[in-house]
């Protein structure tokens, strides 16, 4: 089963632990002490939309995809009740064409960490470079190697797995050890990384 059908499934199950209800503090620290600014943004695997909300309040005009409708059903309500214009779509970011130099930020929290492989982790983040404009930037939030084994949770990649997927399609900014802001009481640990495209 591809990644976007396992998270299709999740979702009819409503086995989805990374569901929260506020925006992730490493996003908004990211934007309020980086140099993101408002501009085209792209969401891959946006979810319940609380992300995209975050971003579409603070100026930034947001396209944001996931594979299950059931959760961009939600995305869009949530939008609604918020007052909030966001472009919330049904796509499967692997395998559906996205416009080439479309946009100025690539966002995804837990959907880079998805991919088992090195090949396919190089194949998704040549296609989010193919996505940005000149010097855009990717920010991803990921399941970090370093943290306590554990059995369930997030996929965890290691930094060397970071560095071999970007290149040479991304110049790293920053990579920091954070954890998931979220509504579980120990949330996992976390890659942050910023990173421009070459």
């Amino acid at each position: 089963m591809d990644t976007c059908n396992r998270f299709v499934d999740r979702y009819k199950t409503g086995n989805t632990p990374w569901v929260h209800t506020d925006p992730d503090f490493n996003l908004i620290d990211m934007v309020e002490n980086w140099p993101i600014y408002p501009g085209k943004t792209l969401e891959i695997g946006c979810g319940t939309g609380v992300e995209a909300i975050y971003l579409a309040k603070n100026g930034f005009d947001v396209t944001a995809i996931d594979g299950s409708r059931i959760a961009i059903n939600k995305a869009i309500e949530a939008a609604k009740e918020g007052g909030v214009n966001c472009n919330f779509k049904v796509a499967d970011f692997q395998n559906d064409e996205f416009p080439s130099g479309e946009f100025d930020f690539a966002f995804d929290r837990g959907f880079f960490h998805s991919f088992d492989t090195e090949k396919e982790r190089k194949d998704v983040a040549g296609k989010i470079a193919e996505s940005l404009s000149e010097r855009g930037l990717w920010l991803t939030l990921m399941g970090n190697a370093d943290a306590p084994p554990r059995d369930s949770g997030p996929p965890m990649r290691s930094a060397q797995d970071i560095v071999n997927a970007i290149e040479p399609y991304f110049k790293l900014l920053t990579l920091t050890v954070s954890h998931f802001g979220n509504d579980q009481e120990n949330p996992p640990r976390i890659w942050v990384c910023l990173m421009r495209k070459r």
